[in-house]
């Protein structure tokens, strides 16, 4: 029987009103599928509270409190795999890896092989436990198709303490994005809120209100007729933050065929982590990280006659 982890508390708001309960539940929770969500519901492990029974498929009155019950992992065979990376820096603490694109970060339901957490399991022995045994060492993510630099830990030392700086925000990350069309101000900052695109529930976008604050500044490095490169620093860590901004400038990232449309000039989203700017966790030594350009973004830069020379 495994162990109670943890008991989440949710709350649906009148804007949810309508939604299924597994599609709402998968939504609120990252990493879960709705066929997984089914299962918690199937398994008793998701409750409304005032209400008896619970079905997948139940609609959201809106102000209704769900209590979702994690179980312990169970213990899966996530088997190392020696997959290369792109390892940019590493000490006793803590690795920094320049992730490629199309690469998930660490295995899911139905998803065990292929992942970041797989290759780094090859390449270093020690990793923190605090995510548990399907995400050792992982303190944030990129999205599957952004490229980029991810900060893994390897004790749990430097994982608590990393945590707590992104949480204080005293971690810079910049980002390289190549935009449709060209920007009227060549710098800028976006305040505003990113909520659930009621349209489409899988989606984020920017809402009046109930959303959480979001704020981009990009600068503008090199435009040819047509496109634009970016340098984009956030100062929050919102869901797909700066694909959603983009949009809403109506400056969609190129290759972005969620938040914009697919293109012929770009297979993914052409969005790349590029430096990372932060105090070491442990030992309080600054570091300025820089990864190198991906293949295809430098392809793509190429092909549209963009520069960078950072």
């Amino acid at each position: 029987m495994r162990e109670i982890k943890e008991i989440l508390n949710l709350k649906a708001e009148i804007e949810d009103r309508g939604t299924r309960l597994d599609t709402f539940v998968s939504e609120q929770i990252e990493g879960y599928t709705k066929s997984y969500t089914q299962k918690l519901i199937e398994d008793e492990l998701v409750e409304i509270v005032g209400k008896n029974k619970t079905r997948p498929g139940n609609k959201l009155k809106g102000n209704e409190e769900i209590n979702v019950t994690i179980l312990e992992d169970e213990i899966l065979d996530v088997v190392a795999e020696d997959i290369p990376l792109d390892i940019v820096y590493e000490d006793e603490h803590i690795v920094i890896i320049n992730k490629k694109p199309g690469m998930v970060i660490h295995p899911a339901v139905g998803h065990h092989s292929g992942t970041l957490v797989n290759a780094i399991m090859h390449h270093v022995k020690d990793l923190s436990t605090i995510s548990g045994v399907v995400r050792p060492g992982i303190v944030h993510r990129l999205d599957k198709n952004t490229s980029g630099l991810i900060i893994v830990a390897k004790t749990n030392e430097a994982h608590l303490r990393l945590t707590e700086m992104f949480k204080d925000k005293t971690i810079k990350k910049t980002y390289l994005a190549i935009c449709k069309g060209n920007f009227k101000k060549k710098e800028d900052r976006i305040e505003n809120q990113i909520g659930r695109d009621h349209k489409d529930r899988k989606k984020m976008t920017v809402v009046r209100d109930k959303g959480r604050t979001a704020i981009t500044n990009y600068k503008v490095i090199n435009e040819v007729e047509y496109f634009s490169l970016l340098e984009v620093d956030l100062e929050t860590g919102r869901t797909h933050q700066i694909r959603v901004h983009m949009k809403y400038l109506n400056r969609s990232i190129l290759g972005d065929d969620v938040y914009g449309k697919a293109s012929k000039k770009a297979e993914r989203q052409m969005l790349h982590a590029y430096k990372l700017e932060f105090d070491h966790p442990v030992t309080g030594e600054k570091l300025e990280i820089v990864g190198d350009l991906p293949e295809d973004f430098k392809k793509v830069m190429k092909d549209l006659g963009l520069e960078f020379n950072g």
